[in-house]
């Protein structure tokens, strides 16, 4: 569709990047499908943009025929219920705040149609929050575009992907349970900043960048059909797991926030082997990583590096700064990578360490060459952010994705 020159001034458009959030005490069964409501509270570190992050253009035009969205140069079908759900709650806070004349944006395009373009810069469902981090984007753009209050957006983005409400904050955040039937309070906010606790670092450990055999949504409700233990779970074990996180997190105790991130990973995956027919997310390579820590903490005798895994085999590793250039040079020791340095770890540079033969010794592992891609070296950042500059926009000037964007 190519629009008449005086038509591309009737375009509006907002352009935002938001981020990935990996889960330490993690989200795991719906008690409302429709609305998205958990079944227990969870708890997260949000990493930082400038290694994780979905960057997301909105264009809204009096001259588009209908919605439309590419994800990763590709257009989809914005048909999906969920996406929809966003759209229209985004449209209805923006009317309503229209008709209540509080409004301080330009809100009359908000019953014009909408050009969505969204690129992730990892690998798409691959156990990397793809959707946490994309509906928060999404969310958060169509909020600029319709000036909709943040506080009404961890709502809206729940209805999409409900991790994603934890993306609208940096640092470490709650999603809490909730307890009024229509989701209300069921709302994501901020424990503490990213720059409460400078020391602490991120390692994600890709494994496979293929998409995982069972999604999230139909193991989560496999799970809440099936498991007995996922009950005694939600009503026993998080509540008090959350409040000594929270504890941990504000007294930037490592120890004791690594030995409770590693019992809330495996307690999910024992929930999803006790998920009838049983769910397999974890594969050899993240049993060996698995198996890598606790020797590597052992030998210290203390929790000095911690894991925890997500819907799907790859890694992440929490540690302080002044053990990271070590544990690193114990994975590369122990998952001898195909690919030379800086292709094996990207992100934060990571200086070389010298291991010694006793701690090589002590670990007692047979190497698994090529067992890890590569490693993506992080912290916690920020959260959802506007992009000022226009030439970063993904779509032109005729609300349709830039030529860079396509993929064939």
């Amino acid at each position: 569709m190519n629009m008449p020159e005086n038509d591309k001034q009737s375009l509006s458009m907002v352009t935002c990047t938001a981020p990935v959030n990996i889960a330490v005490i993690k989200y795991w069964g719906k008690r409302d499908e429709d609305l998205i409501l958990p079944i227990n509270s969870s708890l997260s570190v949000t990493l930082h943009q400038d290694q994780l992050k979905t960057t997301t253009t909105v264009a809204c035009s009096r001259n588009f025929q209908q919605d439309r969205i590419w994800l990763n140069g590709k257009e989809e079908d914005i048909s999906n219920p969920r996406l929809q759900s966003c759209l229209q709650e985004i449209r209805r806070f923006s009317r309503k705040r229209r008709n209540t004349g509080d409004s301080t944006s330009d809100v009359s395009g908000v019953s014009h149609k909408v050009h969505i373009c969204s690129v992730n810069n990892f690998p798409t469902a691959a156990g990397l929050a793809s959707s946490a981090s994309g509906y928060a984007c999404l969310v958060y753009t169509l909020s600029q575009l319709f000036g909709v209050e943040s506080e009404q957006l961890s709502a809206v983005a729940r209805q999409g992907s409900g991790s994603a409400c934890r993306s609208l904050y940096g640092g470490f955040v709650q999603w809490k349970l909730g307890e009024q039937l229509d989701g209300k309070d069921s709302l994501a906010e901020q424990v503490e900043s990213e720059s409460y606790w400078p020391e602490l670092r991120v390692l994600t450990l890709v494994v496979s960048a293929e998409q995982k055999s069972v999604g999230s949504t139909s193991g989560m409700h496999a799970s809440v059909e099936t498991s007995q233990l996922l009950k005694y779970r939600a009503d026993v074990v998080v509540p008090s797991r959350m409040e000594e996180m929270i504890r941990v997190i504000r007294e930037r105790d490592f120890p004791a926030f690594g030995e409770l991130t590693m019992k809330d990973s495996n307690q999910f995956h024992a929930i999803c082997l006790d998920t009838y027919p049983p769910i397999f997310y974890l594969n050899n390579t993240s049993h060996r990583i698995i198996s890598l820590v606790h020797r590597y903490n052992q030998y210290y005798g203390e929790t000095r590096v911690a894991y925890t895994f997500d819907a799907g085999p790859n890694a992440v590793i929490y540690t302080l700064q002044d053990h990271l250039s070590e544990f690193v040079q114990v994975v590369r020791h122990f998952f001898p990578p195909e690919v030379s340095g800086e292709e094996f770890v990207k992100g934060l540079p990571v200086c070389s360490a010298d291991l010694s033969e006793e701690l090589k010794r002590d670990i007692n592992m047979e190497p698994t060459p090529k067992g890890i891609r590569y490693i993506i070296s992080t912290k916690a950042g920020p959260g959802p952010c506007v992009v000022k500059d226009p030439n970063h926009h993904l779509l032109g000037a005729d609300g349709l994705p830039k030529k860079s964007v396509i993929s064939d």
